[in-house]
């Protein structure tokens, strides 16, 4: 018997991640998911503000604590933490993606701009163990 998805991502809040890391190229972009159980619903981009926007994200503290109170006031939870490798064609978690995942319970998309269309990933990260692991995501309105 197969897991069901860790979450489901309508086709619009696919476009809405991937147009942002377009927009973003040649650097990393960033954002938060907000959501209900396993249930995507609103994106919210956060700016890069890390030392080194090429390699790595950090999102603006202020903008990111303004992302969560609207998801509070929506009656949503943080079900994903996004960013791109826009020299990717298959994305994988850097060893800097791990250290820095300090939302253990968010599938964190990863979504790659080097191949012939955006190729979005979903992982979970272990901080503390210093390990990922791919995980199932389905997209609504395919």
């Amino acid at each position: 018997m197969t897991e069901p998805p860790a979450i489901v991502v309508p086709r619009a809040l696919v476009e809405a991640i991937s147009a942002h890391a377009r927009e973003a190229q040649p650097g990393e972009c960033c954002g938060l998911v907000g959501g209900v159980g396993g249930a995507a619903r609103s994106v919210y981009r956060l700016r890069n503000v890390a030392r080194d926007p090429l390699n790595a994200y950090e999102g603006a503290p202020q903008e990111l604590f303004d992302a969560q109170r609207l998801m509070r006031e929506r009656g949503e939870k943080l079900v994903a933490i996004y960013h791109s490798h826009p020299r990717a064609g298959d994305p994988v978690p850097s060893e800097s993606d791990v250290r820095a995942a300090y939302y253990p319970a968010a599938v964190h998309f990863i979504i790659g701009l080097a191949g012939d269309a955006p190729t979005l990933r979903a992982f979970r990260l272990f901080e503390g163990e210093g390990r990922w692991e791919r995980v199932e995501y389905a997209v609504a309105g395919e």
